[in-house]
């Protein structure tokens, strides 16, 4: 198969990915409101060692809602590691506190897990435009600046709230694999570990490009008011492929599978429960949409690897479409090296 062959496949296997999800108007940005602080405006117990909180965004102006999963030991100082959902932002059922062992996994680890639960379609950055559709979907102002908010509003509160160590680390699947990398660029101080699993960091690239229109869109949202016009120059500031020298010189993580059927792809995996419709979606679109992450995942392994960067581990050669058993396995895969830039 030819590149080009091979591209147009991706990239209409990203489409149908983007249609799987399934879970316009854009209005000039107003100026946030700084009068009050980021903080904790509600804490409440959940199930175990997991704890809902909303924490006041200034420039969001609205509060976000996020799990945190605290370690056994609360008297100690622990670290923390941000945790983000894909392309639903955990507004829908797609969560790792609902599709993945992430308590029973962290048990017996001195490590504070923080997800967000809101973030859907945004890619986790600041948007130039306020968004009135994807907002009207959501349920909120339209106003996204997440990058603002993980990277500079939330850890001070996290640090607060919670008696952290101050150290971060930060993962993120699907959507997110793509924020997570581009996050670390953004604040190269703040997280000593990252993993991104099965993301796309080609964002200037037709191929991505196409893929993230299309997946906002179906939000209700316009991509131009996250970073201007398609093809722009933001669209380019934020290709983690033309920017990988900028990677911060941490210990990463970066996996896709290969889009083949591996062992999640099975009526009998918890995973799938037994539903033909749901292991079809996995098959047929899951497997399209990782063919894709792989295709970017490697050749961002192949620019990182050109630049002498060791200290990034990838995986990339096993089968396995684009769900969540495969997700919680490379979290477990990952661990020991996010664990040991940590301190855990």
């Amino acid at each position: 198969m030819t590149m080009q062959r091979l591209r147009g496949t991706a990239f209409q296997m990203t489409l149908l990915l983007a249609a799987a999800l399934l879970w316009t108007v854009s209005t000039p940005a107003a100026p946030a409101a700084h009068a009050a602080p980021a903080r904790v405006v509600s804490q409440t117990a959940g199930a175990g060692r997991l704890v809902q909180i909303s924490v006041y965004s200034p420039a969001m102006d609205r509060n976000i809602p996020l799990q945190v999963l605290r370690p056994a030991d609360t008297g100690t100082p622990a670290p923390t590691l941000y945790l983000l959902n894909g392309a639903g932002g955990g507004e829908d059922a797609a969560s790792w506190v609902a599709q993945t062992d992430l308590n029973g996994f962290f048990a017996d680890k001195q490590v504070n897990i923080v997800v967000p639960m809101e973030g859907a379609f945004s890619y986790y950055t600041d948007w130039q435009q306020d968004d009135a559709g994807l907002g009207k979907k959501l349920g909120n102002n339209g106003r996204n600046k997440w990058a603002t908010f993980l990277t500079e509003e939330l850890p001070p509160v996290i640090d607060r709230a919670f008696g952290t160590n101050g150290v971060n680390g930060l993962a993120g699947i699907s959507m997110a694999g793509t924020s997570v990398l581009d996050l670390a660029i953004q604040a190269p101080e703040l997280y000593r570990g990252v993993a991104a699993y099965s993301g796309c960091a080609m964002t200037s690239d037709p191929l991505g490009q196409s893929a993230i229109n299309f997946v906002i869109s179906l939000g209700g949202g316009r991509a131009q008011n996250m970073w201007g016009p398609l093809g722009g120059p933001e669209w380019r500031e934020h290709d983690v492929l033309l920017h990988a020298d900028r990677l911060p010189n941490i210990p990463m993580y970066i996996s896709s599978g290969t889009g083949m059927p591996g062992p999640h792809d099975d009526l009998a995996d918890p995973t799938v429960r037994q539903s033909v419709t749901t292991l079809a979606n996995q098959m047929l679109i899951g497997g399209g949409i990782e063919a894709t992450t792989h295709y970017c995942t490697t050749q961002l392994a192949a620019r990182t690897n050109a630049l002498g960067r060791t200290d990034i581990t990838y995986s990339l050669d096993g089968s396995g479409t684009h769900s969540w058993g495969y997700w919680q396995d490379e979290l477990h895969k990952s661990w020991p090296i996010l664990g040991q830039a940590l301190g855990v």
